[in-house]
């Protein structure tokens, strides 16, 4: 019967794989630092010779250093790179928008220029705007924005 010692290196081949497929399904450098420990710890100490339980401890010791240390410079270095981009109801602050029914006490409804209907209140209750005047949001409380008239547009 063969010493199934002499074909770990195969074993570690396919730790190594797996980790590397589970990491392009998780996107978070955890897998590769492990697949990356896996080949220099594992297959690397195997291939000097030494016995199973040094290479394990050698995977571990890799792999636990990468994530510890790499890892986290990989991740910085990725979420430096992407600008944050409002979306949803946070697109809306400073977007334009045109008054669909007066304002009454400071409550109405505008149009935005994206083409949803708002119910709307006013920031400023002393300045008046008349429907089909131009306005823009300063804030959004719930499913109300609030809104100020635009430079020029407002009459006081």
């Amino acid at each position: 019967m063969p010493d199934l010692v002499q074909y770990l290196w195969i074993a570690w081949l396919v730790l190594a794989v797996l980790f590397v497929i589970i990491e392009l399904l998780t996107l978070e450098f955890t897998f590769l630092m492990l697949a990356a420990g896996t080949l220099i710890g594992g297959l690397g100490a195997n291939l000097l010779g030494t016995v199973w339980w040094v290479q394990v401890l050698a995977a571990a010791a890799i792999s636990a250093l990468l994530l510890f240390t790499i890892r986290p410079l990989l991740l910085r270095a990725l979420h430096r790179s992407s600008q944050h981009i409002p979306t949803n109801v946070d697109a809306l602050t400073g977007m334009s928008a045109r008054v669909v029914t007066a304002f009454v006490e400071g409550d109405g409804s505008v149009k935005l220029d994206n083409g949803e209907t708002w119910t709307a209140r006013l920031t400023d209750l002393t300045t008046t705007v008349g429907p089909g005047e131009r306005v823009t949001v300063t804030a959004v409380r719930g499913a109300t924005v609030l809104v100020a008239p635009e430079q020029g547009s407002a009459s006081a």
